[in-house]
């Protein structure tokens, strides 16, 4: 008995310091703990299922993830098990720190601009520098001058600080039509296909899109159609734990299969939401833009009248890169809408006035910042006033 409790106390005390937080063998603890709802995260093997346990790092490199996977780590992401973690702030306030770059470098111009003196050709030219260096693109920028003159002389104003007042009508009249929200409710299941470059926030924006879904009392599904990027697969299976929503994926088959195999999970299942990963692509990569048209194609065999929405993800610390995105995507895919993310680390905001100058694709939703709700339904006042407080 004496020498049986003796090769039991090593074990016990291994347990202790596992939960010592001084100890540094007790990292790999966090990782391994999602593994343990797996059945609310993936669906039956019939169809094709990526599980928690094939996707992500074997236990005996448990260190990887926290590396890895940094969209997904929990600190960056917030905790929606525990949200009073969290300073709940309303949506304008944290619009208005998520903009404070593109705001502090446009509002320390435009008061030059408008400091004082008289509405004259100098000025004009002073509030043209300022709105090319706002990323606001050459086009939007000459219509913007040319409607701010109208309105100057239709009112007769004579104080260059009325202008401010002019430049933000102008605005708000430019960018308003790309403010169409997105409607869901015509199909079900509603099929999204997510396009956009590596790096623009594609994968964090899928999670962040289910759990706004989820939030107005839809079930979401998620294709891992991403089947070129490393880690895009376990990724976006973290996603769905984080959401308690399903994800299908294949160990090694192509983005076209895992998108019809996803509609027609959805439908047996009664989904309201599919929402298609798709692999990150630069326009130029052509034989790549002829894969995602193929990713349509056979998304429209499992359902005629699919996909309902293609939506691009954008970068806004792109600038005018994310212009040229939207064009090569809109006449390969034909977009339905955008997604704008990164808002709050970048001052080029100002990108939103290109696009809607340029090629007006809605604007459905803005990000501003990492945590699990600041994606937000995009609404033209709103930015602007955050733009200009």
């Amino acid at each position: 008995m004496f020498s049986f409790f003796k090769k039991k106390k090593p074990a016990d005390t291994v347990a202790e310091q596992d939960l010592t937080p001084a100890q540094p063998e007790a990292a790999p603890a966090a990782p391994s703990t999602p593994a343990a709802p797996a059945p609310s995260t993936t669906i039956e093997p019939s169809a094709v299922v990526a599980t928690t346990a094939e996707v992500l790092p074997p236990k005996s490199e448990p260190a990887k993830p926290v590396a890895q996977y940094t969209e997904t780590d929990p600190a960056k992401l917030g905790n929606t098990d525990q949200p009073q973690e969290r300073p709940k702030l309303s949506w304008a306030d944290r619009l208005k720190m998520g903009l404070a770059k593109t705001r502090d470098k446009l509002g320390k111009s435009l008061a030059s601009v408008f400091g004082g003196g008289k509405i004259d050709d100098d000025l004009y030219d002073e509030l043209e520098t300022v709105l090319l260096t706002a990323d606001m693109g050459v086009d939007a920028t000459q219509h913007l001058l040319k409607d701010v003159r109208e309105r100057v002389s239709l009112k007769g104003l004579k104080d260059p600080n009325e202008l401010k007042g002019a430049l933000k009508d102008s605005l708000v009249e430019l960018i308003q039509p790309l403010q169409i929200p997105l409607n869901i409710d015509g199909h079900k299941p509603f099929i999204l296909m997510v396009a956009g470059v590596n790096g623009a926030g594609k994968t964090t924006s899928i999670g962040k899109l289910a759990k706004y879904f989820q939030s107005q009392g839809k079930s979401v599904l998620l294709a891992a159609g991403d089947t070129f990027r490393a880690a895009a697969r376990e990724q976006l299976v973290v996603w769905g734990e984080r959401n308690g929503v399903h994800v299908i994926a294949q160990e090694s088959g192509d983005a076209a299969a895992v998108a019809f195999d996803a509609v027609n999970a959805a439908k047996a299942r009664g989904i309201d939401v599919v929402i298609v990963d798709t692999a990150g692509r630069l326009p130029t990569q052509l034989h790549l833009m002829e894969e995602i048209k193929k990713v349509k194609r056979v998304v429209q065999k499992a359902d005629p009248t699919g996909p309902h929405e293609i939506m691009l993800v954008l970068d806004a610390n792109t600038g005018q890169n994310a212009l040229a995105q939207t064009k090569s995507f809109d006449d390969a895919l034909g977009l339905t809408g955008l997604v704008l993310t990164k808002l709050d680390g970048t001052a080029k905001g100002g990108v939103i006035a290109a696009i809607a100058k340029n090629r007006p694709v809605p604007l459905r939703f803005i990000g501003v910042g990492e945590t699990i709700d600041d994606l937000r339904p995009f609404v033209a006042k709103d930015y602007i006033d955050a733009l200009f407080e």
